[in-house]
Formats: C-alpha cells, sequence, structure tokens
C-alpha cells in the first residue's frame, strides 16, 4: 500500500519544477493529485506524463481558489493535503530597486496565494477533522537577502504558517513550512549552479525529487505530530 493511499491532494505551481516533482511521488505513493497553474500547456503535459489532473488556476484569485475547491470535491468528495507551492522568484533585486508593481505581483503570488490556499483547504479539512498543509518557503524565509520583496513574502509564509498550525491544531490539521535552499529547477533562471555549490557543505545544489521527497513525508502519516514547524533543506548552506 502506498504512503498516501486513499488521499486527495493539491499541488499549486504544478506545471514544472518542484511541483511536477511532488505530484510524480504523490501519484506513485497512491494519492489522486491534482496540479493547478497558470501555466497551461506545461501543466497538461506534466499532468499526462504523472497521472495527476490539471486545472488552470491563478492563486491569486479568490474565484479561481472557489472553483478549483469546487471541482476536487465535487470529483473526488474530499481535500487531505495541500501544497501551497506556487511562487515567483526575481533574484537579487534590492530594496532600493524594488519597484512597487514588483513588489505587489511577488506579494499577491508568494503571500496571497499561500493565504487563500489555507482559507479554502480548511473549510473541508475542519470537516473532516484531519489535513496536512504545506507550505513551499525558502531559506530567503529563514535569513536576509539581496532579493527583497521575494524574502519578504517568504518570511510572510513561515509566520502564516505558524499561525495556521496554531488556529487549525485542534481540527485535527497539521501546517507546516518546507525551506528549499537553491534547487535546481527553472525558476533560478541563469544562476551558475556549479558556482553557488562551492558555498554548500554538501557540495552540490538540490533538485525537485529532493524536495518532493521531504514534502511527501509532511503530506503523509508518517509525520503525524509535526506542525508548526520550519524544515529547512539546503544542504547545510544555513549552518
Amino acid at each position: 500500500m502506498g504512503r498516501l493511499s486513499d488521499k486527495v491532494c493539491l499541488i499549486t505551481g504544478g506545471a514544472r519544477g518542484q511541483g511536477a516533482a511532488e505530484a510524480r511521488r504523490f501519484v506513485a505513493e497512491g494519492a489522486t493529485v491534482y496540479i493547478t497553474d497558470v501555466l497551461v500547456d506545461e501543466g497538461e503535459r506534466t499532468a499526462a506524463d504523472t497521472g495527476a489532473v490539471f486545472l488552470r488556476h491563478d492563486v491569486t484569485s479568490q474565484s479561481d481558489w472557489d472553483a478549483v475547491t469546487a471541482r476536487v470535491l465535487d470529483d473526488s468528495g474530499q481535500l487531505d493535503v495541500l501544497v501551497n507551492n506556487a511562487a515567483v522568484f526575481s533574484r537579487r533585486i534590492a530594496l532600493t530597486e524594488t519597484s512597487r508593481e514588483l513588489w505587489d505581483r511577488t506579494l499577491a503570488v508568494n503571500q496571497t496565494g499561500v493565504f487563500l490556499g489555507m482559507q479554502a483547504a480548511a473549510t473541508p479539512m475542519i470537516s473532516a477533522r484531519k489535513g496536512s498543509i504545506v507550505n513551499i518557503s525558502s531559506i530567503a524565509g529563514m535569513q536576509g537577502t539581496l532579493a527583497f520583496a521575494y524574502t519578504a513574502s517568504k518570511w510572510a509564509v513561515r509566520g502564516m504558517t505558524k499561525s495556521a498550525a496554531q488556529e487549525l491544531g485542534p481540527h485535527g490539521i497539521r501546517v507546516n513550512s518546507v525551506h528549499p535552499g537553491i534547487i535546481t529547477t527553472e525558476m533560478i533562471g541563469d544562476l551558475d549552479v556549479d558556482e553557488h555549490a562551492k558555498r554548500v557543505p554538501l557540495r552540490r545544489c538540490g533538485t525537485a525529487d529532493d524536495v518532493a521527497e521531504l514534502v511527501l513525508w509532511l503530506a503523509s502519516d508518517e509525520s503525524s505530530y509535526a506542525s508548526g514547524a520550519e524544515f529547512v533543506i539546503d544542504g547545510g548552506l544555513i549552518a
């Protein structure tokens, strides 16, 4: 029996990168998986490849969240796991260089999207008296970086996770945040991976599969006493 057998899981930003890797692992462990994204062509290809169901979804939109949640519940009757993975990243744009447009867009996706997702998942999970919410933050949510708006948004995810865990815990719902380091996905763009790997004690950058294994554990009942916590996966970079 798979580690996620009989669980229905929703993963945002699932068209590629970490979200796609999580979908692949979840399906392999027996879950019914819905991936959502604004990248429709890539999302449909990933769904076909993994066995997930793809839904077009802008995480900044309340109406999109209502529609996606309704579709999952209509199809499957339950929602056991939410992975708030969708994010945008603009590296090394400092405070004095950050435009209002960049600030608003980054917080809309990275912070408001997580807020709306947790709200949407809370109702069916409270009714079921169980559930796991995994919010993907970053090591930028553990320390300061020159990516000002991104760092602000990821610190917010960390704080919202702790608050939600306090509120939802009595209903049997666990909420945790994951803080990846340098992960080789499309999001990092033209970053010199080999050069950055020299800063990592394990002497390599992470992969989407590395993160997916941690997220799988948090989604499963194996982590049944973990809530309100930060899980750093950075090869030792912070230390």
